[in-house]
């Protein structure tokens, strides 16, 4: 079946705009001291304001066309910083084509990423100079490393950007508007991502800039902007650099930088965002954080029969949520009013509860290929069990439903990729006629999106029943002593599957002083309680105990290629 946004509900009114250029032009011309940006250089608080940081980018996109770099792929390696963001809607502003990579990559992929991008140039942090040049020989075809505050002397192949940004501000001065004149080609490739997938290897994912134009702008109509964002998530994953970088940009919002996971308790209180992306991984943590706090002190029960109470004054229209949990929202600052979450399904214990204190967790869902936004959940509208309403600009297509209306989710329209970079083989698989296969199971009810499971996650038992791993996990994840889990299925000898494990990795806490045995019993108990309520062929009876982490990706989403292949069927239970 076909869908498409119906405009039932609602949707904000978006300033529309032609390019990057003139987006950071009608924020400079409405709110030019306007604070832009604020971030933490060597313990020194800086800020920077849409006129600043217009100035900073119009240097260095004139130092590139003094350096006659055009149609260049340019890469750029670094931590989350300010620096990272003038690169970024720099190389949006030009002809170029612009390589965000994953600085969590071992080097050695590193350099075939950036080989493969056809990367002529590469801009760095000083975080990763010392690697640049000790493997410099090892990449003969880049023309320049180009590195923010260099600890070594920049010379031949390495150049500061200081220098770079300082040629162009003298050429500006001297009359040079070429950059400033430039009008990059709407539907040309923009940036090539390298997708962390959790099953395969990455591929290339080309986005021209109109298909991040349509996110930001169709995306704001579904999704409201807050004044002041905190920006936690890793800037070379498109949820980050689209749906909060340039929407902020657009919205003329204040971007918060946070430096490392460490610093992001820290900075919520010193920031006081109104706003943070996350994924479900990190907002779970914050949950079990807090009740581990609560149980602690003994004020857990008083929350519970608080939480209780408010939902019952809720019920008749009084809403005390922010005076009654003060001290808990005061964990995500004073401000703070919605927590927007993507990659994941949100657990519904985890949900209620923010809802309870006040705080909104919006749930969206997007795709790299999709620029990345599909569908966000909107203020009015919001279902945590859903992944929201569809961008105006796309439809989506529910292919081979079963008798509950779940199929495979193809999605058309204004943010879907160009295809994959130098991989035709791939794009034919997943794209023909505009239609991209997400590889996601789902289905739509009442204008909204719910997302099932990943096709290549699910599992075909023996006997013919399908099992979506992601839905029985949110059932055992509930465990208080869970830290992380992944469902996956068991082998007989034949290499059928016929029953399902759940691996875990247990809180840090709970696991202290015990051995595998006495947690493997432990949970087989308590999913056992779980298994009461679900279909013979949903239950779980057998457990494994991790000892460290699942591997994840740099956006911490579990890799699961692999996970459950060690052993058959009859190993443990």
């Amino acid at each position: 079946m076909r869908y498409s946004n119906n405009e039932r509900h609602p949707l904000h009114s978006v300033e529309p705009f032609g390019d990057f250029k003139e987006m950071i032009a009608q924020q400079v011309e409405k709110n030019p001291d306007a604070i832009a940006y604020r971030y933490t250089v060597k313990k020194e608080d800086r800020t920077k304001t849409f006129r600043e940081f217009q100035a900073d980018v119009n240097a260095l996109g004139t130092g590139l066309t003094e350096m006659g770099i055009h149609g260049s792929h340019i890469a750029m390696v670094g931590e989350n910083c300010y620096s990272w963001i003038v690169t970024y809607l720099t190389v949006l502003g030009s002809d170029n084509v612009y390589i965000p990579a994953d600085k969590e990559l071992p080097f050695g992929e590193l350099i075939n990423v950036i080989e493969h991008s056809d990367a002529e140039y590469v801009f760095t942090t000083r975080s990763f100079e010392a690697k640049f040049r000790e493997n410099a020989d090892k990449m003969p075809w880049i023309k320049k490393f180009i590195i923010y505050d260099p600890k070594e002397t920049a010379e031949g192949r390495f150049m500061a950007a200081e220098e770079l940004m300082a040629m162009g501000r003298k050429a500006l001065e001297g009359g040079n508007t070429a950059y400033i004149d430039e009008k990059p080609v709407d539907e040309d490739l923009g940036v090539i991502v390298y997708t962390s997938g959790t099953t395969g290897k990455a591929k290339g994912v080309m986005l021209s800039r109109h298909n991040l134009r349509s996110c930001v702008y169709y995306g704001m109509m579904v999704s409201s902007v807050m004044p002041i964002s905190l920006s936690v998530l890793p800037y070379n994953h498109t949820y980050e650099s689209t749906c909060d970088i340039l929407v902020c940009l657009h919205h003329g919002a204040t971007v918060c930088i946070n430096e490392n996971l460490r610093t992001v308790a820290d900075n919520l209180k010193k920031y006081n965002p109104y706003i943070v992306m996350l994924v479900p991984l990190f907002v779970e943590n914050f949950y079990k954080k807090i009740w581990k706090t609560l149980e602690k002190s003994g004020k857990a029960e008083t929350v519970r029969k608080l939480l209780k109470f408010s939902a019952g004054l809720r019920k008749v229209h009084i809403d005390l949520r922010k005076v009654l949990f003060k001290d808990l929202r005061a964990v995500f600052g004073t401000n703070i009013k919605k927590i927007v979450c993507g990659g994941a399904p949100i657990r519904s214990d985890v949900a209620s509860f923010f809802d309870g204190i006040g705080i909104d967790l919006c749930n969206g869902y997007g795709i790299t290929e999709c620029s990345p936004l599909v569908s966000a959940n909107m203020d009015n509208y919001n279902d945590y069990r859903s992944v929201g309403c569809l961008l105006p600009c796309i439809d989506v297509e529910i292919r081979e439903p079963n008798a509950e209306g779940e199929g495979l989710i193809f999605v058309k329209g204004d943010t879907v990729m160009m295809g994959y970079y130098k991989n035709p083989e791939e794009t034919a698989k997943v794209l023909s006629d505009g239609w991209f296969n997400t590889g996601d199971y789902g289905k739509i009810v009442d204008d909204k999106l719910f997302i099932t499971g990943r096709e290549k996650n699910l599992i075909v038992l023996k006997n013919g029943k399908n099992v979506y791993p992601e839905e029985i996990e949110s059932y055992i994840a509930v465990i208080p002593e869970i830290s992380e889990i992944v469902v996956y299925s068991l082998k007989d000898e034949q290499g059928n599957e016929v029953a399902l494990c759940a691996e875990i990795y247990p809180e840090i806490s709970y696991a202290a002083g015990r051995e595998k045995q006495e947690m493997q019993k432990y949970f087989l108990e308590e999913i056992e309680k779980i298994n009461v309520d679900l279909p013979i062929y949903k239950q779980v009876h057998t457990v494994r105990i991790r000892t460290t982490e699942f591997p994840k990706t740099a956006s911490r989403k579990i890799k699961r290629a692999g996970l459950g292949q060690q052993a058959p069927v009859s190993e443990e239970k």
